[in-house]
């Protein structure tokens, strides 16, 4: 029997993908938010495909304070454009 693959929506764009397609960001027990590359941070996440017009979509809809609780800085979504770009130029999300 095939393992179940785990799916996530994407705050973004709403399409639903497989986990390991998306980039989650997540909102720690302390209340940080940052970028969780591993997929494994305990605390609440939220996730947006490697593209950046989901990410721009999500932060201009106001969707990362909905799934989060907390506005991401502008040094976070940074982060985010620079590893979605590092996705990109690797040709998939690892």
């Amino acid at each position: 029997m095939p393992r179940r693959v785990p799916l996530r929506t994407c705050i973004g764009c709403k399409t639903v993908r497989p986990k390991r397609e998306l980039v989650r960001v997540v909102r720690t027990p302390g209340g940080v938010v940052e970028l969780d590359t591993t997929g494994k941070r305990s605390g609440r996440g939220a996730y947006v495909c490697p593209d950046e017009g989901c990410l721009d979509e999500a932060t201009r809809a106001r969707r990362w304070e909905k799934a989060l609780g907390i506005s991401p800085d502008s040094a976070l979504i940074e982060k985010l454009k620079d590893r979605i770009r590092e996705i990109r130029s690797k040709g998939g999300v690892s």
